[in-house]
């Protein structure tokens, strides 16, 4: 089955079959009681003023992949203080960490993830429905992911206290998502072996709804590669004979993926931006680089993919007079949930609902829809349907290299509503409201399903078995993990150094100080909503 048409529909199918064939109870028969779930609830709600500072403080930190330092201090440290076993620099990359809890012997281990990194040149001064850089040319948030790794904390935080309450054995590995933007580290994560003894994975995403799902997700595929040409210089001018333009074997390249496109299923999503194109105009460049993303549907498509921007490269370089090279910097794999997980999470989310939104909450949105020409469309009072597996035909999509952990161990997403409707993805639009009350009570509400989800794990051990179940006898039916990574293959850990270094300094002084003022805004002096004329 080629580049994604009708695999959704192989997805339910087999699905289908294991059930008949094994019983597989869907969804599981059994999970914590709801005791349990009511207190980490009531513990969450607890905390709802930590988790407002976390959220406001990771979205002033502000940090861009593999730079992430700030935020794996602050955070490390609050787990570190709560009984966490802390562990830095694991994969070789830094600013990444896991943050361990066990108690007591057997149990399951049971991961707990977000995203931490920003975008570059998104600043935005958050509470301002008018696009605003705070720091003009920084990074920021336009992804929103500084309001996930607070939920993680919030909802491991009721979690383990649940375990102690009710001597619950089994362990908790929190972890962040490095450098996800750059779609660079998740799969040096599962390489490292940091899941090999995990049992069942939660991840969570920020949104403009609660919900969750299964299967295949519809999105592609990935990888990230840069190609360097070599060549020689000379004078543009006076003997141009005499060089090897580097720039235009990238020229070429460029040129010729552009023709090749008509002839790839419309599947297919690539995009490249000119990394290094020379000194001057009058120098012939010797060095040049393009970065491409090449994203598919499935696995063999994304290596064909790659395989085709290689033997481009070379004819680019042949056709130059130069030579190329080439270095993997991130891949990700296709998205699949694990179902029995999904279900049992969904049961969660509508036991807890979407948050009580205030008027005032609402009144933001509008001003930040109209400000910014966004379709109107006020927050979310209801829970959505369980997201099934996707059916096709696929016209392609963007990518999560969380799909590596997916092919890993049993894993589902749970997005959670901290940001508005209908705002522009990897754009400023999405940054102003991470830091409102908006994405406070967003990540308050993800953090109970978390945590209830997580407890559903910790007691039942036909859910994992379940898990365990599905991913054998269905996610694996339809497709084997196949990363394009080489035992050679390095995380980019180089990326985005440069920039944080000229930035960091005009950053720091707009770090939210916690202890001086109730809330980021408050800090910034922005009143919540705008006044309207």
């Amino acid at each position: 089955m080629k580049n994604g048409f009708g695999r959704r529909l192989l997805s339910v199918n087999a699905f289908a079959a294991a059930v008949l064939v094994s019983g597989m109870a869907v969804p599981a028969a059994a999970a914590a009681p709801q005791a349990m779930k009511r207190e980490v609830s009531a513990d969450i709600d607890g905390r709802a003023k930590q988790v407002q500072e976390m959220v406001d403080s990771l979205y002033s930190f502000a940090e861009p992949g593999f730079q992430e330092f700030k935020t794996q201090e602050y955070i490390t440290t609050i787990l570190e203080q709560n009984g966490f076993t802390i562990e830095k620099g694991v994969a070789g990359i830094p600013s990444a960490w896991t943050a361990t809890y066990t108690r007591g012997t057997g149990g399951p281990k049971i991961a707990l993830g977000s995203d931490v990194d920003g975008l570059l040149g998104l600043s935005q001064v958050p509470g301002s429905p008018e696009l605003k850089p705070q720091v003009e040319g920084a990074p920021g948030h336009g992804e929103g992911h500084n309001s996930g790794m607070p939920l993680i904390v919030a909802a491991a935080l009721a979690t383990k206290a649940a375990m102690e309450k009710h001597n619950l054995n089994g362990s908790l590995m929190i972890w962040p998502g490095i450098a996800e933007e750059l779609l660079a580290t998740k799969a040096f994560f599962v390489r490292a072996g940091m899941f090999d003894d995990v049992d069942a994975s939660i991840f969570t995403h920020v949104s403009s709804t609660l919900g969750t799902g299964w299967g295949d997700s519809g999105l592609n595929g990935m990888v990230s590669v840069e190609y360097t040409f070599s060549g020689q210089t000379s004078h543009s001018a006076g003997a141009p004979w005499m060089g090897r333009s580097a720039l235009d074997a990238v020229e070429i390249m460029n040129t010729a993926w552009n023709f090749r496109r008509e002839h790839l299923f419309p599947s297919q999503r690539s995009h490249y931006v000119i990394t290094e194109g020379g000194g001057q105009p009058n120098i012939v460049p010797d060095k040049a680089s393009v970065w491409y993303y090449f994203r598919e549907r499935e696995f063999s498509s994304v290596r064909s993919l790659y395989e085709i921007g290689n033997r481009i490269s070379q004819a680019a370089a042949m056709a130059t007079d130069t030579t190329v090279e080439s270095r993997i910097l991130g891949y990700a794999a296709p998205n699949y949930g694990n179902r029995p997980m999904a279900e049992a999470a969904y049961a969660n989310i509508q036991a807890i609902g979407m948050p009580q939104w205030t008027e005032a909450d609402q009144a933001f949105t509008r001003a930040v829809q109209t400000a910014n020409n966004r379709p109107l469309k006020p927050l979310a009072t209801e829970v959505g349907p369980l997201t099934p597996a996707f059916t096709g035909p696929s016209l392609g999509s963007g990518s999560d290299d969380i799909g590596d952990i997916m092919w890993k161990v049993p894993t589902i997403t749970i997005w959670f509503p901290s940001n508005i409707p209908n705002m522009i993805g990897h754009h400023t639009t999405s940054a102003i409201a991470m830091a409102t009350p908006i994405a406070h009570k967003g990540a308050v509400t993800g953090a109970k399903a978390v945590a209830m989800t997580a407890l559903d794990l910790l007691t039942t051990p036909s859910l994992v078995a379940e898990a365990k179940k599905f991913q054998q006898e269905v996610q694996f039916a339809e497709a084997t993990y196949d990363p394009v990574l080489t035992p050679e293959t390095q995380p980019a850990i180089h990326l985005n150094t440069e920039v944080m270094e000229r930035l960091r300094p005009k950053m720091e002084p707009f770090y939210y100080d916690p202890s001086k003022y109730e809330s980021y805004l408050d800090q910034l002096g922005i009143a919540y909503p705008p006044a309207t004329n």
